[in-house]
């Protein structure tokens, strides 16, 4: 009964076969439908292979919201080197809502020598090419969410010659906390002081002909700190040309969001325009000399994911290539074929016009004449 059982369950499997097989013996090999299959063989590896590092890559999915933390303070990075000693400047924050933040609290006044050493200056020169590129070709800044690192860094190197120089510049470095509001950060001459309509700065006791705000951005962020990503305004040098130079930076901060495969953050976007101007005010040229970034913060925030094609989706595309370059190259081998065939038809029937035999009349005489007895005779 068993046997039965499974001749009947063979049979029944048989019946419902969508891939009837047909025998060798009816089955007619030629070239040329040895070269089409070649061509299709290849054609699919080729494309297998580029399908596969398809897959194996990464892109990054921007998505866009109303920015609805507005209770949190804002981190602003800081590490700018100006060529004036440190007794003279002093760098401090101003929002919208008149609030100060006191410098003391976050920043570093490090007197260093403005002059870069061989290897600094050439660290300098790859980063100015790399904002050069990204520049020209915004796709390369998903390449740098990518391959940012927590642990990479893209400070300015320690110097590695051990100059005597007496220092000429000061580097101020460190992290301000301020409100999520439109604010502006400078640096300019003299200590700030609160002010009960402001603030102000003691520059009195500064000698105009000291002034010289030649500057150096080697890092300028907000938000979280992510050391592998390269900001707007790093490496920026800017040399002044006068005494009473002002050198302006008007910035928009967009929050984001990083999801990669490597780290999760939550930091700060930015994009920047430049002035610089000479004060002047014979000429009507305005202002305080010293260094200003103007930030706004946008209402919207961008989510930065990292997406990867799942391995279903690239089963489904490994079999619509393999199916339809199948499907593609019999359909265009049989039009050939089928081309061919009717070319040779017609060569054959020119052919046998060619042959006849023609008349005194005029008119072909395709018949074969017949043999009489006289003849055989």
């Amino acid at each position: 009964m068993r046997r039965l059982n499974r001749k009947k369950t063979l049979n029944l499997m048989k019946e419902l076969d969508a891939f009837p097989k047909v025998p060798e013996s009816y089955i007619e090999t030629t070239a040329t439908g040895g070269t089409v299959s070649l061509i299709a063989f290849t054609t699919m590896a080729l494309l297998t292979i580029m399908e596969f590092m398809v897959y194996r890559d990464t892109w990054m999915k921007y998505e866009y919201e109303v920015d609805k933390d507005f209770t949190s303070k804002l981190r602003i990075n800081i590490d700018i080197t100006v060529a004036m000693k440190c007794q003279y400047i002093g760098a401090d924050v101003l929002d919208l809502a008149e609030t100060m933040v006191s410098s003391a609290d976050g920043l570093v006044y490090e007197p260093v020598i403005f002059e870069l050493s061989p290897l600094q200056r050439e660290w300098q020169r790859m980063l100015q090419i790399i904002q050069s590129r990204l520049q020209e070709e915004h796709s390369l800044q998903d390449i740098i969410f990518k391959s940012a690192l927590k642990s990479a860094s893209t400070a300015l190197p320690p110097r590695e010659d051990k100059s005597f120089q007496p220092p000429d510049a000061c580097r101020i470095h460190g992290q301000l906390y301020v409100n999520k509001v439109a604010g502006n950060f400078h640096i300019t001459v003299g200590k700030a002081i609160p002010h009960p309509r402001g603030h102000a700065h003691l520059a009195a006791l500064v000698s105009h002909e000291s002034y010289n705000f030649s500057h150096r951005i080697d890092h300028l962020s907000f938000g979280e700190l992510i050391t592998g990503v390269i900001n707007p305004l790093d490496g920026t040098e800017k040399i002044a040309s006068d005494h009473n130079q002002m050198f302006q930076y008007f910035i928009t901060v967009v929050p984001t969001k990083l999801h990669t495969y490597k780290i999760a953050a939550e930091t700060h976007q930015f994009s920047v325009t430049e002035r610089e101007r000479v004060i002047n005010h014979a000429a009507g040229s305005h202002g305080v000399s010293g260094i200003f970034m103007k930030y706004d913060i946008s209402s919207l925030m961008v989510t930065v994911t990292e997406e990867h094609m799942p391995f279903w989706q690239f089963l489904v595309r490994l079999c619509g290539i393999i199916g339809g370059i199948f499907s593609t190259t019999g359909i265009l081998h049989g039009i050939g074929g089928f081309i061919v065939e009717i070319i040779c038809c017609r060569f054959r029937l020119g052919s046998h016009k060619s042959t006849s035999v023609p008349v005194q009349d005029g008119h072909l005489n395709n018949h074969v004449p017949l043999v009489t007895e006289d003849a055989m005779q």
